[in-house]
């Protein structure tokens, strides 16, 4: 990463990371760009050029979101199967807290359960990634135009993959820590996941 680049970066997080902090302290809705701009000495612009809408000041982490799925069946390995593939980088995220994954700490998880503007948004990026999903796996199996396998996958994966998000969240805003959290997910990871072993183990096998 280049001197540009890496300064970019750097002026992305500062903004990201004093709108969390005003969000936090005052609530999603009632927090304006003009007060995150000056909390980090930027112009008004500047926050709306590094982030369409306001929601993507919570959510930073919103184009990885979206394309983890996706990414995880592109690069699956020799004879993993699309199931087997998002299971393995799911448990894997498990372990290591992944913030992406929802591992966000109390206070965050709390910060979007308490905004209608932020759960909406949650649900539109769990939709999104959906999307992507299923084009990869049209991609990847040669699905013919108008088939409907890949987005009916593309829904079953997606949703185990919602619940098990929503789970961690519910957990987090108990107070739990992520150890804990990690070991109860990771029970009804195997179980979800096994729920789809008998429809979809043997499809989009690399």
């Amino acid at each position: 990463m280049g001197l540009r680049e890496s300064k970019k970066q750097e002026t992305r997080q500062l903004i990201s990371d004093h709108a969390t902090r005003l969000f936090i302290e005052n609530g999603f809705e009632s927090t304006t760009i003009a007060e995150i701009a000056a909390a980090a000495r930027v112009a008004k612009k500047t926050v709306t050029n590094y982030f369409a809408r306001k929601e993507d000041l919570a959510f930073d982490h919103g184009d990885e979101f979206v394309a983890s799925l996706s990414r995880a069946v592109a690069g699956r390995a020799e004879g993993e199967s699309a199931l087997t593939a998002l299971r393995r980088e799911f448990l894997d995220g498990v372990e290591r807290h992944d913030p992406v994954m929802g591992f966000s700490g109390k206070v965050f998880a709390r910060m979007i359960a308490d905004s209608p503007t932020l759960l909406a948004r949650l649900r539109d990026l769990h939709d999104l990634r959906e999307d992507a999903l299923a084009g990869v796996l049209a991609t990847e199996t040669g699905a013919a135009p108008g088939d409907i396998t890949p987005r009916a996958v593309a829904a079953q994966l997606g949703g185990v993959h919602r619940i098990l998000f929503q789970r961690i969240l519910d957990l987090t805003l108990d107070g739990q820590s992520n150890e804990r959290i990690a070991e109860t997910v990771t029970v009804a990871a195997h179980r979800v996941f096994g729920l789809l072993e008998g429809s979809l183990a043997d499809y989009a096998v690399k």
